[in-house]
C-alpha cells in the first residue's frame, strides 16, 4: 500500500522489543510532580481513528494545562485525519512536529519513547492493547486505555501483570469504562451498596442494537491492514462485539455484585451477518453468569438492525430493583436529579487529577477482569462449552495474536460453530 510502512515483525520480537519503549523511564512517573491544575500534561496518542480522536479531545476537555505532543497509528492516513481535526478545535494545545508523527506496527514504541509524553491515549483495536499497555508502563507512562483491554486470557493476563506493575511505578491507568465515572452510576450503585435494594438476588445486563460501520476492501489492501480498518469484524482484533461493546454492561453488573462470577454458559450465533466482509465474529449472543453467592445473571447482546434495541442493566434485590436510567423502585424508592456531566470528559479529569495529586487511580485490573467475563462468555458460545473462571483464568492458552505482524497475508479462523470449535 503507498505510503505505509512495511515492518515485518514475529510475534514473539514485537513482544518483546516493547522494552525499548523504556527509554523514556528515566524519570519514573511517580517522580514527576504535578502542581495541582498548573504543570502540563502532555499526551502521546497511540490509535488515530474515531475513538482516539474522540477520546484525545475529551482529555483535552477535561483539564486546563493539557497538550498533544506525538501521535501514532499503523497507517498515515489516520495520523494525517487526527492531527487535522486537532487542530482545528485545540490550536493551542496541540504541538505535534512532522518527526513526532509515527505509523508502522512500531508506532507505540515511538510514542512511548518521546522524553516529554507522560501521557499515554491508546484506543488502537483491543488486540494491541495488552501489549501497548505494557510498552507505556514500562516506559513510565501514566494511561488512559479505551475499554475492552484484551481479546483472550493470554492479553487479560498480561494487563493485570501490566497494572501490578504500574501500581508498583506510582502509575495511573485509568479504563474507557466511563460509566464508573458517571454522576448517574455512582449515585445509583452507592445506594445499591449501602442496601437499599435489600440483598442482590438477580441482574439482566443488555447491549442489544442495529448495525454498525463497515469497511470493505479495497484492492490496493493487503489482508493484514484490512482486517485493521474493519477490525469489528475480526475476533482477534475486537474480541467480537460482547466483549468489544458489551463489556459496559457486564462491567456494571460487577461492580454491583462486587464480585466475578465463577461460572459461565453462553450461546449466540451469525445469522444475519454472514457475508465475508463480516469477518468471522457473531451478530448475537446470550449469557448466563453465576456468580458465587448463587446470583445468576441474563447478558444478552445484539448487532442487526431493524431489531428491537436496548442498552441498559437491571439490579434485582430483596427490597427491589434498580435501573441503569437512574431510578430505584420498591421499598426504598429513588430516582436521580440533577446535573450529570458528559462521563466521557470526567473519565479524563478524574485521571488528571490524580496524577497531579500523586493519589492515581489504577483501573487496569477492574477492566481486565470485566474484559475477562466477556472473553469466556464469548469462548463459551463459540465452542458450546460451560467455563468457570478459574479454569479461563488460570489454565486456558487461548491466544489469537497473529504470528506475524506485518502488512500482507492474515489467514483467519472461519466463524466458530457451537459443539465443533475446540474450547483452547
Amino acid at each position: 500500500m503507498s505510503g505505509i510502512e512495511h515492518s515485518e515483525v514475529t510475534r514473539r520480537d514485537f513482544v518483546k522489543t516493547a522494552a525499548a519503549a523504556s527509554l523514556a523511564a528515566a524519570i519514573p512517573g511517580n517522580l514527576r510532580v504535578f502542581a495541582a491544575g498548573t504543570d502540563a500534561i502532555k499526551i502521546g496518542v497511540i490509535g488515530c481513528g474515531g475513538r482516539g480522536t474522540g477520546a484525545t479531545i475529551d482529555c483535552l476537555n477535561s483539564a486546563p494545562g493539557v497538550e498533544v505532543v506525538a501521535l501514532g497509528d499503523l497507517v498515515p492516513d489516520r495520523v494525517e485525519g487526527a492531527l487535522k481535526k486537532l487542530r482545528g478545535a485545540f490550536p493551542k494545545q496541540v504541538n505535534v512536529p512532522p518527526n513526532r508523527c509515527f505509523t508502522g506496527f512500531d508506532n507505540y514504541q515511538q510514542v512511548c519513547a518521546c522524553p516529554d509524553v507522560n501521557l499515554i491515549v491508546t484506543a488502537t483495536p483491543p488486540g494491541f492493547r495488552p501489549i501497548h499497555l505494557k510498552a507505556a508502563v514500562e516506559a513510565g507512562k501514566h494511561v488512559f486505555m479505551e475499554k475492552p483491554v484484551a481479546v483472550d486470557p493470554a492479553g487479560v493476563r498480561s494487563v493485570i501483570a501490566s497494572a501490578d506493575l504500574a501500581k508498583q511505578k506510582g502509575l495511573a491507568i485509568v479504563a474507557g469504562t466511563q460509566r464508573r465515572h458517571q454522576k448517574l452510576y455512582l449515585e445509583l450503585m452507592k445506594r445499591i451498596q449501602d442496601g437499599q435494594i435489600g440483598e442482590i438476588v438477580a441482574a439482566q445486563c443488555y447491549w442489544n442494537m442495529g448495525d454498525l460501520w463497515l469497511r470493505k476492501r479495497e484492492p490496493n489492501m493487503t489482508e493484514m491492514e484490512w482486517q485493521c480498518r474493519n477490525w469489528l469484524y475480526f475476533t482477534w482484533l475486537s474480541g467480537d462485539h460482547i466483549v468489544e461493546q458489551h463489556v459496559h454492561n457486564i462491567d456494571v453488573v460487577n461492580w454491583a455484585i462486587g464480585a466475578m462470577p465463577r461460572n459461565i454458559m453462553g450461546m449466540g450465533g451469525r445469522q444475519v451477518r454472514v457475508a465475508p466482509e463480516y469477518g468471522n465474529v457473531f451478530d448475537h449472543f446470550f449469557v448466563e453468569f453465576e456468580y458465587p453467592n448463587g446470583v445468576r445473571v441474563a447478558s444478552m447482546c445484539r448487532q442487526t438492525k431493524g431489531c428491537a434495541e436496548r442498552v441498559e442493566e437491571r439490579i434485582v434485590g430483596t427490597k427491589g430493583v434498580a435501573h441503569s436510567s437512574g431510578e430505584i423502585k420498591g421499598e426504598n424508592p429513588w430516582k436521580f436529579s440533577g446535573a450529570d456531566p458528559n462521563p466521557y470528559v470526567l473519565e479524563h479529569t478524574d485521571l488528571i487529577a490524580s496524577m497531579r495529586s500523586g493519589n492515581v487511580l489504577n483501573e487496569g485490573r477492574q477492566i481486565a477482569e470485566s474484559t475477562m467475563c466477556a472473553i469466556i462468555g464469548r469462548m463459551s458460545a463459540y465452542t458450546g462449552r460451560a467455563i468457570s473462571w478459574e479454569w479461563a483464568m488460570n489454565t486456558s492458552k487461548l491466544d489469537l495474536s497473529p504470528p506475524k505482524y506485518e502488512f500482507g497475508p492474515n489467514p483467519v479462523d472461519p466463524a466458530a460453530v457451537p459443539g465443533t470449535t475446540p474450547l483452547i
